[in-house]
């Protein structure tokens, strides 16, 4: 039973253990004053963690002027010596921002001594996919160091084409075994909407300065003239892909009837596309850096190998995760839309050719009865 004494004459009586009294000073500007100490010790203790970080090679390093944000992958981590691994994923399109800047970047850093083109892409189109060929090439022939080509799920088409920037060499090209290649080939995707149209009693009444300015319409059927146009441009774009694949592989420059009896679209497996002689090894991403790490004269103990991520915002990272060569405004913008804008509608109906490997079902079948 607690005890207590007796207080003045009212009763009151007071608890035997009463609490202390707070300490004196310890106002609002003690408080002010702790709480600046505790920020100041944090943030020494953070700064002090973030160089510890550092030093030990933690902490991704971003190339802010070309939105890339370089990641370590694998190999010593503390080496200065790099490995560049260079991603071409997804459908090629003309402007493929990603692969180039990953490309500027490398162009930019002498430490880096080597580079692996990581491919998982159907391909795309001419242009798009010429152009990281192009680049490739360049970068190539200006810092004078070597590349090897992993190839990922699928190498196709455009994927193929690009990887010919490897140039001619032993053991340059792997495939993954269940890697899927080939499709040498070029397409200009057409539908002919002309049936349905006259069901619907529609009719294509554009004013042109030549008949042949609607060369491609989907709503007409295709002349044998201007048929005779489009394959023109396919052949053109034909000889072209053989001739970059004959850069980069001996055999088919000195067998051109070789390549001539796998260049007809056919997509292969890694198995019997090393058979064919176009790839060269089956392995994986690890097996074409070690292969990159001999063509430079390093040892693995030397060298750390590094891969490049599109720079992201904090926001997304923590809503969505980091993208790998996707923008935020990318993402957003291939989101389903109400209705199609008169951008998409163009683009849709403007006959292109491809280095795709593709499926595309012929519409026509699908719309007729």
């Amino acid at each position: 039973m607690e005890s207590a004494t007796a207080g003045p004459a009212t009763g009151y009586r007071t608890p035997a253990y009463a609490p202390p009294p707070p300490p004196r000073g310890m106002g609002l500007g003690s408080c002010a004053v702790g709480c600046v100490f505790v920020l100041l010790v944090g943030g020494l203790g953070l700064s002090l963690l973030l160089n510890i970080t550092l030093a030990a090679g933690q902490v991704d390093k971003t190339h802010h002027e070309h939105g890339v944000t370089e990641k370590y992958h694998s190999l010593d981590r503390k080496a200065t010596n790099k490995v560049a691994i260079v991603r071409l994923e997804g459908p090629i399109l003309d402007e493929d921002s990603f692969v180039r800047n990953q490309v500027e970047v490398i162009r930019r850093d002498d430490n880096v001594k080597a580079v692996v083109l990581r491919i998982n892409s159907p391909g795309g189109t001419i242009s798009g996919s010429d152009e990281i060929y192009h680049r490739l090439r360049q970068l190539l022939e200006e810092r004078e160091i070597p590349m090897v080509v992993s190839m990922g799920g699928i190498a196709a088409s455009g994927g193929y084409y690009s990887a010919m920037a490897v140039g001619d060499g032993e053991r340059r090209i792997f495939a993954e075994p269940t890697t899927w290649t080939g499709s040498i080939g070029v397409i200009i995707p057409h539908y002919s909407f002309a049936g349905l149209m006259q069901e619907w009693k529609i009719e294509d009444d554009s004013i042109k300065s030549h008949p042949l300015k609607g060369v491609g319409s989907l709503t007409k059927t295709m002349t044998p003239e201007e048929r005779a146009i489009l394959q023109a441009l396919v052949d053109d774009g034909f000889t072209r892909f053989k001739d970059v694949i004959k850069s980069g592989r001996k055999q088919f420059a000195e067998h051109p009837e070789q390549l001539d009896a796998l260049a007809t679209g056919q997509v292969f497996a890694a198995g019997d596309a090393k058979a064919k002689g176009l790839v060269d090894e089956i392995g994986y991403l690890d097996d074409a850096i070690a292969r990159a790490l001999e063509l430079a004269n390093l040892d693995a103990s030397d060298a750390q190998a590094i891969e490049y991520r599109q720079q992201t915002g904090l926001l997304q990272d923590l809503l969505i995760g980091p993208s790998g060569s996707q923008t935020f405004a990318e993402a957003a913008a291939s989101l389903p839309a109400n209705k199609l804008d008169v951008r998409s509608v163009i683009e849709l109906s403007t006959p292109r050719a491809y280095y795709l490997c593709t499926s595309l079902p012929p519409l026509e079948k699908l719309v007729r009865p």
